[in-house]
C-alpha cells in the first residue's frame, strides 16, 4: 500500500447514480433479469458483449465477456445477494477470466478493488422508471477504497453509456409493444 492512501469517509466510498428510463418499471426489470435483453444493452458504449450466461438466484451469476471497439475483450461476472422482483437487485461485481474466476482489473496502473457491492432499485414513476444505482467497494484495502472514491466522474461516464444503451433498448421493446 501506498503511504498516502489514506481511508476515504464513508460517504465518499459510496458511488451514486440514477436515470429515468421511458419505460414502464416492468419493461426495465425484463430487460435487466432475461439474459437475451442483456446481451442487446449490457456495458460501455460501443462495446459488445461477446458471450454471457444467467442464472438469475441468490448465489447465481451474470457472467460476460464484452468486446471492445479496438477488438480487446474482457471479462465480468455478478454473483447476486438478492432479488426483489421487480423493484431491486443487489450483486457483487467483479471482473473476471472467461471461466468465471474473479481477476484484478485489466487497466495498467489502476488499484481497483476485486469486488464491488451494488444495488440497482427501480422506482416505479408510471410510464417511466427511475434507476437508482449504489455501488460501493467490498472488503477492500485503504489503497483500492481511495481509488474507488477517486474513479466517481469516470464511472458516472461509463454508467451513463450503458444506461443510454438500456434506454434505446427500452424505446425499441416499448415501440414494439405499442
Amino acid at each position: 500500500m501506498h503511504a498516502s492512501a489514506k481511508a476515504a469517509p464513508a460517504a465518499e466510498l459510496e458511488f451514486v447514480t440514477s436515470r429515468i428510463i421511458d419505460a414502464p418499471r416492468d419493461l426495465v426489470w425484463t430487460l435487466w433479469t432475461e439474459l437475451d435483453h442483456l446481451k442487446q444493452w449490457w456495458g460501455p458504449k460501443g462495446f459488445k458483449v461477446s458471450a454471457a450466461t444467467l442464472d438469475l438466484r441468490p448465489g447465481g451469476l451474470f457472467h460476460y465477456g464484452l468486446r471492445a471497439p479496438d477488438g480487446n475483450e474482457m471479462w465480468g461476472k455478478f454473483v447476486f445477494r438478492e432479488i426483489v422482483a421487480p423493484e431491486r437487485l443487489v450483486f457483487v461485481s467483479s471482473f473476471s477470466d472467461a471461466q468465471g474466476g474473479t481477476t484484478r482489473a485489466p487497466f495498467p496502473g489502476l488499484v481497483w478493488p476485486l469486488h464491488t457491492l451494488s444495488t440497482v432499485t427501480f422506482v416505479d414513476r408510471g410510464a417511466r422508471t427511475e434507476l437508482l444505482l449504489h455501488g460501493r467497494p467490498l472488503d477492500a484495502s485503504r489503497e483500492e477504497e481511495a481509488s474507488f472514491a477517486g474513479m466517481h466522474e469516470s464511472m458516472r461516464g461509463g454508467w451513463g453509456g450503458t444506461f443510454d444503451q438500456l434506454a434505446a433498448h427500452a424505446a425499441d421493446m416499448s415501440a414494439r409493444q405499442g
